[in-house]
């Protein structure tokens, strides 16, 4: 997400105003820290323009469809 904010020509400054996280929060985003709440990096996503990222990437869960598989062909037995 750093190089699309510096794409973007944003400052994390810029990041934490627009969304109202402290600049800790926003370098946990940054560097892909899970035990942030996925809504904090939907917020930074939606002013970075990249909302539509997480539902694409949501909406083609190869792993999920693969467990769900798995799942359905245990139950046919």
């Amino acid at each position: 997400m750093l190089l699309a904010v510096k794409r973007r020509g944003l400052t994390k400054q810029m990041v934490c105003d627009r969304t109202g996280f402290d600049n800790k929060t926003v370098n946990k985003v940054f560097v892909g820290d899970p035990g942030v709440a996925i809504g904090t990096y939907l917020k930074v996503m939606a002013v970075l323009g990249m909302e539509d990222n997480f539902a694409k990437l949501a909406a083609h869960d190869e792993v999920g469809i693969k467990l769900q598989n798995i799942k359905l062909l245990e139950g046919s037995k």
